[in-house]
């Protein structure tokens, strides 16, 4: 519909408010206090390990393309139209860096098939933002 009526979208948390980089495990924990991930059901243990097969394919795809997984999970975003412009969160130069790189992956056709079957049997777990927060787009 974006497409059709020529408006941009802007994903939030194209990266999964983190998750999408790897660099989050079973083990990670969030201060209540200092990290609102720490009330996001998605980022409950339980969540988390039960979402670790998102993070176990992007691996796999960005191993034998060479790339992070941050630079698949970008490039598969842009690769959906361009009317899609994802700001991921870039609050470290290296970050920006990666960020960056992710226009130069090329997504075959092929490939975008493969992800696309890959994620529809993904189940994925927690909803991604706490109730309070998801309420405030209801207004």
């Amino acid at each position: 519909m974006c497409e059709e009526l020529g408006i941009g979208f802007v994903p939030w948390g194209p990266l999964g408010t983190g998750f999408l980089t790897g660099a989050i495990t079973p083990d990670s924990t969030f201060d209540s206090e200092t990290d609102l991930r720490a009330t996001f059901p998605r980022f409950t243990k339980e969540s988390i390990q039960a979402n670790m097969p998102l993070v176990a394919m992007l691996n796999e795809i960005s191993a034998q393309k060479g790339v992070s997984t941050v630079q698949i999970a970008l490039a598969w975003l842009l690769a959906q139209g361009p009317f899609i412009v994802p700001i991921p969160g870039m609050d470290k130069l290296e970050y920006i860096e990666d960020n960056v790189k992710s226009v130069d992956v090329s997504l075959t056709s092929e490939e975008l098939q493969e992800i696309d079957a890959r994620l529809s049997n993904i189940a994925i777990h927690g909803a991604r933002l706490s109730k309070e927060l998801l309420s405030l787009s209801e207004e």
